[in-house]
């Protein structure tokens, strides 16, 4: 269950109180002096959907769990969940089974249960308003169009500041629909531009739970910025 590999840490350094409900063991993280980290991947369950473009988010989460040695095995608040320490800041790790279009339905009462101030929630999702394989850290924002961000957002009572790790994934060539370009599958230099993204998001992801969205923010938008600039020109339908 999420958490309980941490309760003796937290007993420990927490000021807060831990209750206990029937089938979690929650804590009140605002009066923590560690506070927990929620990083989510938006995504779309089921094989058919694997390795799509809209499915960059999930990889990402699968990719820093596999990591960090973190099994997704518990299904709670219509999500696959896992936990884990990161450099001692537990993380909790979730992968919405709602389909993208409902993700917040699985977002935001998670967040809600576990009293995570939205600052310490982050969510992956694939942008196409970058070019392929380029990250963006951000501390809040719009949806940009994106049906599950809209999810999300409306789930947090319309509230945006919340983290986002954007993936880019290009746009469509010509007239191609968007909505059918993201459920296709990257061809194979999308998919080693994706592979390559993925590996350095999960370095982002543990440099945000060591040392905190600012900083991880400041480093990481500095050095994609010019993979933005190299990525210029190339097609965006990823070949």
């Amino acid at each position: 269950m999420p958490w309980n590999r941490f309760m003796p840490f937290l007993s420990k350094c927490c000021t807060s109180t831990v209750q206990t409900s029937s089938s979690y063991s929650s804590f009140s993280s605002s009066f923590s002096p560690i506070q927990p980290w929620l990083f989510v991947g938006l995504g779309n369950p089921g094989e058919k959907y694997q390795s799509t473009r809209h499915n960059v988010g999930f990889d990402m989460i699968d990719a820093f769990a596999q990591s960090q040695g973190i099994p997704l095995t518990t299904h709670y608040f219509k999500a696959l969940l896992g936990e884990g320490m990161v450099d001692g800041v537990p993380v909790l790790l979730a992968k919405p089974q709602t389909y993208m279009n409902l993700s917040g339905e699985s977002v935001g009462p998670l967040a809600a249960y576990y009293k995570l101030p939205l600052n310490r929630v982050l969510v992956a999702f694939d942008d196409m308003d970058l070019p392929c394989g380029v990250l963006r850290l951000q501390p809040k924002g719009g949806s940009g169009r994106h049906n599950g961000l809209k999810s999300v957002i409306y789930h947090f009572r319309k509230n945006r500041e919340f983290c986002r790790l954007r993936i880019g994934i290009g746009r469509p060539a010509g007239q191609m629909d968007p909505k059918a370009f993201v459920l296709q599958k990257f061809n194979r230099t999308g998919r080693e531009r994706i592979d390559s993204a993925v590996r350095e998001g999960v370095d982002i992801l543990k440099m945000v739970a060591a040392r905190g969205l600012t900083e991880a923010a400041k480093l990481t938008n500095a050095d994609q910025k010019y993979k933005h600039l190299r990525s210029h020109g190339i097609q965006t339908n990823d070949d």
